[in-house]
C-alpha cells in the first residue's frame, strides 16, 4: 500500500531509467551511501523488523573521515546538534537496506519510489552522516531534471510575448587600439575628432555661404523665396577666407554736386556728379534697390512752378518708377511726416514698397540718413537728399562703391533697422536681434581693397539707440578719427555747433570742440574748419567759431583756422528755397577719411538717424593720389583755397553774415 501523505508529483520515468536506478540500489557498494541513512519514521520501523543489525561508525569514532559532500554552515550546525544527542549511543543498529527495498518494490508504485529517491537526494546534503570512505560517484543524469522542467512549464501559463521592434542604428566606427587615449581610455583622440569634424564643418560652411550669403540679395518673390530673406552674414566674419571674400576689387568713386554757377579753376580736381552716380546704380540694378532718405522731392512741381534745373531729379524719379517693370524690387524707408507725399505716393503706385518712419515718436529726432544699397553689392552714402536741388542747386559730396558685397551687406543692416522701425506698431527694442548685428566696427573693420589698394573700412550709425550690437556710434567714429590724426584735421560741414540746438532748454555740448582744441593746442595738429554760410545759418554758431579761431593768436599759437564757404547765387536762384549752400559733411586727416550724413551738433548724434563711412588706407605711401584720403584732401584744399571761402574775420565773411540776416 502506498504511504499516506505521499502525493505523486511526477509521471514515472521511462523503463530504462527505472531499471538503472533499481540496479544501483539493489547492488550497493560496501560503504553505505549517505542518501540511504535518513528515512521516514515509517521506514525505520520496517527496518527494525526485517533487516539484520550492523554497525556504522558513530561521530565518536576517532578514525572517522570527512564526507566529501559539501555542506553549508547551517547544515553543519544541525549535524553537530544531532551528534551531541547521539553521544551516549556508540552503536546504531539498522537493518539491511536490501530487504527494505525489496518490500518497497512490491508495495510502492514506481511514481512513489521516485518521490522517495528525490526526498532522499534532497535530504542527504544536510543530514547525511560522515563515512570513512568517500561515497560512490553516481553518474549524473539530466533527463529527470529536464522532465521536471517540462512538467512545470506545462503547469505555468505562458505570458504573451511582446513583439520586438528591430531598429536600424547607424554604425559607429570602431577605434583601433592605436587610437585609444592615454591610460587605456576608450574615448576618441583629438586627431580622430578633428578628422571627422573638419570635413563636416567645411561642407556646412560652404552650404551656408552659398544658400544664405551668395543669394542673399534675391527678392522674396523670386526662386529662393524665404531663403533669400535670411541674413546669415555673420558667417563671413568667422570663415578663414573672410578677407579674400571681401577683396572682390571694390571700386570707389567720389561723387559731387556742384551747383549751377559755382566755378573752379580748370586745374581744380573734379569728380563725377551724384546724378551720374545714381543713374549708374539704377542701370546696374538686377534684383533690389533699397533707399533710406529724409524726404522725396525729385520733381520741380513742389515749388508750384517749372524749373529747368529740376530735369535731372525728374529723370531719377522716372528711372525709379521703371524698376518694377524690369523685375527689380524697390524698398524705401523715409522719414515721416514729409512736407510733400507726392513722389512717394507715385512710387508706391508703380510697385515700390514704402515705409514711413515716424522717428520723432521714438527718439525725438528725424531720419536724416541718405544711403542706397543695390543688389547687395553697390552702395551710395553722402550728403545729398532725394531732392532735385541736391543735384543742381546744392553743393554735395558722397561716395559710390561698386562690387563691394561685404560692405554693402553691412550698410544693408542699417537700412533694415529703419525698415523695421517703419512697420506698424514698431518700437525700439532694448537689444536689437542678432540678425541686425554689425559686420564692421572701429575695433574690427572690414579689410578689403578699394581701387586695388588695401583698406580698413567700417560703417558708423547714430543715434546709439539705433545701433545694433557691434555697431560703432557716429560720434565715437568722429572722435576716434580726430584722436588718430598726427598732422592735420580738415573738416567741411554745414553746421558746427557745441550745443544741443533743438533741446529744450538748449544746453552746451563741447564733445567735438574739446577734441579739436586738444589736438591743436596739445599735439599741435593743424585744424581747419570749413563751415557753410547761407540764409538758414544759426547766428550763434559764428560766435562759437570765433572762440576756436582765436586760439591761433599769441601766446597760444594753436594751429586752428576757420573759414566760411558761400555758394554764389543770382537773384533768381535766391528765390529757390533751401538751396545755394555747401551741404558737405566730411572730415579728412593725414591717415583717415570720414564721409557722413549728419550736421555736427548734439541733436544729430543723440536723436537723429545718420550714418558715416570711415576709410583707412595708411599702408600706402604718403602723397599717393589714388587713395580716398588723398582725393578727399584735394577736394577740401580746392574749396579752402577757392574764392568762395573767406576767413572768419574778413569783409567777405561779414558780408555773408549780413546776407544771412537779410540786410
Amino acid at each position: 500500500m502506498p504511504r499516506k501523505g505521499l502525493e505523486p508529483r511526477r509521471r514515472s520515468r521511462r523503463l530504462k531509467d527505472y531499471e538503472q536506478d533499481r540496479e544501483q540500489i539493489l547492488n550497493p557498494e560496501p560503504v553505505i551511501p549517505e542518501e540511504a541513512v535518513e528515512m521516514e519514521p515509517e521506514e525505520e520501523e520496517r527496518q527494525d523488523l526485517q533487516s539484520k543489525p550492523f554497525q556504522i561508525l558513530t561521530p565518536r569514532n576517532p578514525i572517522r573521515g570527512r564526507s566529501r559532500i559539501p555542506r553549508s554552515r547551517v547544515a553543519g550546525r544541525a549535524e553537530e546538534e544531532e551528534e551531541e544527542k547521539k553521544e551516549e549511543e556508540p552503536v546504531i543498529n539498522v537493518k539491511p537496506v536490501q530487504v527494505v527495498l525489496r518490500k518497497l518494490k512490491a508495495e510502492v508504485p514506481p511514481e512513489e519510489e521516485e518521490e522517495e529517491e528525490e526526498e532522499a537526494e534532497a535530504a542527504h546534503v544536510t543530514d547525511a552522516p560522515r563515512s570513512i570512505t568517500p561515497p560512490p560517484v553516481v553518474k549524473e543524469d539530466l533527463r529527470p531534471a529536464m522532465m521536471s522542467l517540462r512538467k512545470l512549464r506545462e503547469k505555468i501559463p505562458e505570458e504573451p510575448r511582446k513583439k520586438i521592434i528591430q531598429r536600424e542604428f547607424p554604425k559607429i566606427p570602431t577605434l583601433r587600439p592605436t587610437q585609444l587615449g592615454a591610460r587605456g581610455s576608450r574615448g576618441p583622440s583629438c586627431c580622430t575628432v578633428l578628422c571627422y569634424l573638419a570635413p563636416v564643418a567645411l561642407i556646412l560652411a560652404l552650404g551656408s555661404w552659398y544658400l544664405l550669403g551668395f543669394k542673399q540679395g534675391a527678392p522674396s518673390s523670386g526662386t529662393w523665396g524665404p531663403v533669400g530673406e535670411l541674413k546669415m552674414d555673420w558667417i563671413y566674419s568667422v570663415l578663414p577666407w573672410q578677407e579674400e571674400a571681401c577683396q572682390d576689387q571694390c571700386s570707389l568713386t567720389l561723387v559731387e554736386s556742384i551747383p549751377v554757377g559755382l566755378l573752379y579753376p580748370d586745374t581744380a580736381p573734379r569728380h563725377a556728379s551724384i546724378y551720374q552716380g545714381w543713374m549708374d546704380l539704377l542701370s546696374q540694378a538686377n534684383e533690389t534697390v533699397q533707399i533710406a532718405a529724409f524726404y522725396f522731392t525729385l520733381r520741380g512741381s513742389d515749388l508750384k512752378q517749372e524749373d529747368p534745373t529740376a530735369a535731372e531729379g525728374e529723370a531719377v524719379l522716372k528711372r525709379l518708377a521703371e524698376l518694377k517693370s524690369r523685375g527689380v524690387g524697390l524698398k524705401i524707408a523715409v522719414n515721416s511726416p514729409q512736407q510733400s507725399e507726392e513722389d512717394t505716393n507715385y512710387l508706391e503706385q508703380n510697385g515700390a514698397e514704402v515705409r514711413r518712419v515716424v522717428l520723432k515718436n521714438l527718439t525725438g529726432g528725424i531720419v536724416h540718413t541718405k544711403l542706397w544699397v543695390v543688389d547687395g553689392r553697390h552702395v551710395y552714402i553722402g550728403s545729398a537728399n532725394m531732392d532735385w536741388r541736391s543735384l543742381t542747386q546744392v553743393k554735395e559730396l558722397g561716395v559710390v562703391l561698386s562690387n563691394c558685397s561685404c560692405l554693402a551687406r553691412d550698410v544693408e543692416k542699417v537700412f533694415e533697422v529703419y525698415w523695421q522701425l517703419g512697420g506698424k506698431g514698431a518700437a525700439i527694442p532694448k537689444r536689437w536681434p542678432s540678425r541686425y548685428n554689425a559686420l564692421s566696427s572701429r575695433q574690427d573693420p572690414l579689410r578689403l581693397k578699394l581701387n586695388g589698394i588695401d583698406a580698413q573700412v567700417y560703417v558708423s550709425s547714430a543715434p546709439p539707440s539705433l545701433c545694433s550690437p557691434g555697431r560703432t556710434t557716429d560720434l565715437e567714429a568722429i572722435l576716434s578719427v580726430i584722436d588718430d590724426a598726427r598732422e592735420f584735421v580738415f573738416i567741411s560741414v554745414m553746421d558746427f555747433l557745441p550745443l544741443c540746438r533743438y533741446c529744450d532748454p538748449v544746453r552746451f555740448w563741447p564733445a567735438i570742440e574739446d577734441r579739436l582744441r586738444e589736438a591743436a593746442c596739445v599735439r599741435k595738429v593743424s585744424v581747419r574748419l570749413l563751415i557753410s554760410c547761407w540764409a538758414h545759418s544759426y547766428r550763434s554758431m559764428f560766435v562759437y567759431l570765433e572762440s576756436l579761431n582765436v586760439l591761433s593768436q599769441e601766446p597760444l599759437s594753436c594751429p586752428v583756422q576757420v573759414k566760411l564757404f558761400q555758394v554764389p547765387a543770382t537773384e533768381e536762384q535766391k528765390r529757390i528755397p533751401f538751396s545755394r549752400v555747401n551741404h558737405n559733411k566730411y572730415m579728412v586727416t593725414d591717415r583717415i577719411a570720414y564721409i557722413g550724413t549728419s550736421n555736427w551738433s548734439e541733436d544729430y548724434f543723440i536723436r537723429t538717424a545718420g550714418v558715416g563711412l570711415v576709410i583707412n588706407q595708411t599702408g600706402v605711401a604718403p602723397g599717393s593720389s589714388v587713395t580716398v584720403q588723398s582725393q578727399l584732401q584735394a577736394v577740401f584744399e580746392r574749396d579752402w583755397n577757392s574764392e568762395h571761402a573767406s576767413d572768419l574775420g574778413s569783409e567777405e565773411a561779414r558780408h555773408c553774415l549780413r546776407y544771412r540776416e537779410g540786410v
